[in-house]
């Protein structure tokens, strides 16, 4: 990220300071995506109140189902930051270790449910050709117990994480060490 450093935690508006501050406390770490694009302070706070509208509400997706949208859409998108840190999210969520590599690499052999497998066709639909979505679509979804908030969450998030993608990926922001590791089952030395 030499093109675009990320600034100094101390020289951030108080806000965006505090709230990197509470994900240090809770995750151990400051991931990069806070500090990278806390460059621009106002496109920031829009960034992560959209994130955190998608992301954190009550609705019929679950935590994993959400994570497992970013990491296979992020897996299609080529982007490397948001696949590990997502793919670390969905580990912790799913309680399934292999599951985040999996969805990387093919969710149609991902170890999912059907309906987390409809769920997926429909966000890559989303991701790769979303001037094809129509009826068909809709009813795999509604088959599987999805309604249409659902298909709008689906699709969302996707959208959403298309362009984090794109701004993780063109200014090589890389995943934090940290990530890789959690979620996994660690066999102790000895």
């Amino acid at each position: 990220m030499d093109r675009y450093p990320a600034p100094e935690l101390k020289d951030l508006p108080e806000d965006i300071r505090l709230r990197i501050l509470e994900v240090q406390e809770k995750a151990g770490f400051v991931p990069n995506v806070f500090l990278a694009l806390a460059r621009r302070p106002p496109e920031w706070r829009a960034f992560f109140a959209y994130h955190d509208a998608l992301m954190l509400k009550e609705s019929g997706l679950s935590k994993g189902d959400r994570e497992m949208i970013v990491t296979t859409t992020s897996a299609a998108n080529k982007c490397l930051y948001c696949v590990v840190a997502h793919g670390a999210i969905l580990r912790i969520y799913e309680k399934k270790p292999l599951v985040a590599d999996q969805v990387a690499v093919n969710y149609r052999k991902a170890d999912i449910t059907p309906r987390q497998r409809a769920m997926l066709d429909f966000a890559m639909k989303v991701c790769l050709k979303s001037d094809e979505i129509g009826d068909a679509d809709f009813s795999a979804l509604q088959f599987h117990g999805f309604s249409d908030e659902d298909a709008w969450d689906i699709a969302a998030i996707t959208a959403f994480f298309g362009l984090s993608n794109r701004m993780a990926s063109f200014s090589n922001m890389l995943p934090n060490p940290e990530f890789y590791l959690m979620g996994r089952a660690v066999k102790p030395k000895g």
